[in-house]
C-alpha cells in the first residue's frame, strides 16, 4: 500500500515508530562513546548536564523532577559522582531533609569535555541534514507538543 493510500492513523503510526527507531539508535551511539570516551554513562552525562545549567544547585527532588526519574535513581547516580569528587552535597537551610547539588570546579571541567564531544558526536550523526531541513524537522517536531492527548 503507498504512503498516500494509507489511512492517516497508519501513517502516525508508522512515524512513530519512525522516530522511535531514530531515538534508539542515536541514543546508543552515544551510550557507547560516552562509555569509551569518558568511562561514564548517559544517566551519568544527564546529571552533570543539569547541574551545569544550575550552577547554584539543585534539590535532589528538583534534579529528579527535572531528568523525569524517581529519586531513588538519582541518588545512585549523585551518590557516585560525589564520590568522585565531580559533583557536592549540602544541607539545605531550613530543611533537615532536604539535599542540594552542584558542580565542583573537578565537576565542570569534567563535563564540559563530554559536552564538547556529545555535540560532535551529534553534529556528525545529524550532518546529513542541512541546515533548512534541521529547521523544518524542529518545527514540526515542536508541533507534537502543541497538541497533547
Amino acid at each position: 500500500m503507498s504512503d498516500t493510500v494509507r489511512p492517516p492513523s497508519k501513517q502516525r503510526l508508522r512515524l512513530w515508530l519512525r522516530m522511535l527507531s531514530a531515538h534508539r539508535g542515536i541514543e546508543a551511539h552515544l551510550r557507547e562513546r560516552l562509555r569509551e570516551t569518558h568511562d561514564s554513562t548517559l544517566p551519568r552525562f544527564d546529571v552533570l548536564s543539569a547541574l551545569d545549567r544550575h550552577r547554584d544547585g539543585l534539590r535532589m527532588s528538583d534534579l529528579s523532577a527535572r531528568l523525569k526519574v524517581s529519586n531513588g535513581n538519582v541518588t545512585g547516580i549523585v551518590e557516585r559522582l560525589a564520590s568522585e569528587g565531580l559533583i557536592e552535597r549540602s544541607q539545605v537551610d531550613g530543611d533537615r531533609r532536604a539535599m542540594l547539588v552542584r558542580l565542583t570546579p573537578a565537576g565542570i571541567e569534567r563535563f564540559a569535555a563530554m559536552a564538547a564531544d556529545h555535540e560532535t558526536w551529534v553534529n556528525d550523526l545529524l550532518a546529513p541534514f542541512s541546515a533548512g531541513e534541521l529547521d523544518t524537522l524542529i518545527t514540526l517536531l515542536d508541533r507534537i507538543g502543541d497538541h497533547p492527548a
